[in-house]
């Protein structure tokens, strides 16, 4: 790549709004330390009629991890002399502590603590302070695999180490972040917005689609070190152009935090010190999704090309999809179309060991696989097999194999045979988590099966139950304190030797087999 088609790129962002609807946008493209481009569209506030700026501060959300490990390096150094100092968030953690490192990468396979409140009793809209996060981290007592085996998104890792700082330098994080990332770089009006209620420059963030209509958030979480910054589009360009300054310097800190991270066994990871490592059109960037209810953020950095581009959201469309259109756009290497779906993969799957579902749905082009957090497609390959980022399933006997690179594991799904009704009160009672020191409650009536949560934070509201396969259960969360949402959790009855219920493992990608023990 050695120069943009500025007509292509300026077509591109002229289409955005129409692809990624929602109340408002900005975009901005930085090619050789240089703004090529700068967009602002829609409405700060509807009511209002504020509108957006490339001045307006949005919140970058987990953008902020990449902040927090740069602050780590540049004020403490190696994060190995202070893995001692983990253990103290983690009194009751019963197996091996993860390192500082670890956490940094999300390797430490402990389980996201903004899932974790649905199962605490929190209510979408309820305020989370600052003083509510550790009780809950205190609690866990075990994780999904063994530190620096497998990669798992985790939110409190960076919660964990943004105490370590403060604790280590005495210094509040917001001071840190201006001294060793914001002036250098040029961020003149970023700020700490920890408290979710209170955005900067009266923005809005929006629920909804064109389907339903827009209508504000309502966030009442507190963030640090996990998210928590907010930034203007302008300040966010600067960064990049500060990137790019520095892109020649083996010790500028972000060419430390964009190394290639590995696992313990020598594997090379996607993620390390708060960005994620991909590839679009064949070249490598770095970045970071960010998400909000009511806000989407995306930022993409390819060193070789010296391009970086940054989107911002006030609405939930896909940040990430519109970044990769603008740095395809840029580069002059479109998105190839996907070959006709030749069979039929349509199923449902049970992936035992992590005590998740798995669906395919077979389109014209695409099959759609629902998994992880929300569903993602997947494209038939020449080998027979689907491939989509970050994953890859073949046909395994009567069941599927599926790798997950960036995860460093393949997972073994067998095949279920799906269900349209159950008897829920089989199921119905309370059920007792030790792991997490609260309880479930599961009620049914008429058919309708319903579960709702007591426990740190209070008493949830009722999420409803569907019933999957024999024993298998999906219940809904589509909103929760953090979005996105846990998603669907996967609910698989335990029962005693004599066929009686004697339990269940509740789970979701973020937060997976927890042990329940039904008690009455």
């Amino acid at each position: 790549m050695t120069a943009i088609d500025l007509a292509a790129l300026e077509t591109t962002l002229d289409a955005l709004p129409k692809a990624f609807p929602g109340p408002g946008g900005l975009v901005g493209v930085v090619k050789d330390g240089k703004i090529v481009a700068s967009r602002a569209w829609g409405y700060a506030d509807l009511d209002a009629g504020a509108p957006l700026t490339v001045a307006t501060r949005m919140p970058i959300c987990s953008i902020s991890k990449q902040f927090t490990c740069g602050v780590l390096l540049a004020a403490l150094g190696e994060p190995e002399q202070y893995d001692a100092r983990v253990a103290e968030f983690l009194p009751r953690y019963e197996g091996p502590m993860p390192t500082l490192r670890q956490l940094c990468d999300n390797q430490s396979g402990l389980r996201d603590y903004w899932a974790l409140t649905v199962l605490q009793g929190g209510l979408a809209e309820q305020t989370f302070a600052r003083e509510h996060a550790l009780p809950l981290l205190a609690r866990m007592k075990t994780g999904h695999f063994t530190p620096g085996s497998e990669y798992s998104y985790c939110n409190c890792n960076f919660r964990i180490i943004s105490e370590i700082i403060e604790s280590e330098t005495g210094q509040a994080l917001p001071d840190l972040y201006r001294r060793h990332i914001w002036e250098p770089a040029g961020m003149t009006t970023a700020v700490l917005t920890s408290d979710t209620r209170q955005p900067e420059d009266g923005v809005i963030g929006y629920e909804g689609s064109d389907a339903t209509g827009f209508f504000p958030a309502d966030n009442g979480i507190f963030w640090i070190g996990d998210a928590g910054i907010s930034s203007s589009l302008d300040d966010m360009l600067a960064y990049e152009a500060w990137i790019d300054a520095e892109r020649e310097d083996p010790q500028s800190l972000y060419r430390r935090l964009s190394e290639p991270p590995r696992f313990v066994d020598g594997t090379p990871a996607q993620y390390g010190y708060g960005l994620s490592h991909e590839t679009i059109g064949g070249v490598a960037f770095t970045g970071h999704a960010g998400a909000l209810r009511g806000f989407r953020a995306h930022r993409l950095n390819a060193r070789s090309e010296r391009l970086s581009v940054v989107v911002l959201f006030n609405h939930e469309a896909d940040a990430h999809g519109a970044a990769e259109m603008v740095a395809r756009a840029a580069m002059g290497t479109p998105a190839s179309e996907p070959t006709f779906i030749a069979e039929e993969w349509d199923g449902l799957w049970l992936d035992e060991a992590r005590g998740l579902t798995a669906t395919l749905k077979t389109g014209r082009r695409t099959v759609e696989l629902g998994y992880a957090v929300g569903p993602q497609p997947t494209e038939a390959g020449q080998d027979g097999a689907l491939a989509a980022a970050g994953v890859r399933i073949t046909r395994d006997g009567a069941g599927l194999a599926m790798a997950r690179p960036g995860e460093n594991t393949i997972r073994a799904l067998t095949p279920l045979v799906p269900i349209d009704t159950a008897d829920g009160r089989e199921i119905a009672g309370r059920y007792r988590s030790e792991e997490l020191e609260a309880e479930m409650q599961i009620e049914a009536r008429d058919g309708g099966v319903y579960a709702r949560f007591d426990g740190l934070l209070g008493t949830g509201r009722f999420e409803r139950m569907a019933p999957l396969a024999r024993d298998v259960w999906r219940l809904a969360t589509r909103r929760a304190m953090d979005a996105p949402a846990p998603g669907d959790w996967t609910l698989i009855v335990t029962r005693r030797e004599d066929g009686s219920v004697s339990g269940a493992r509740l789970g979701c990608w973020l937060a997976r087999q927890i042990p329940y023990e039904k008690t009455a």
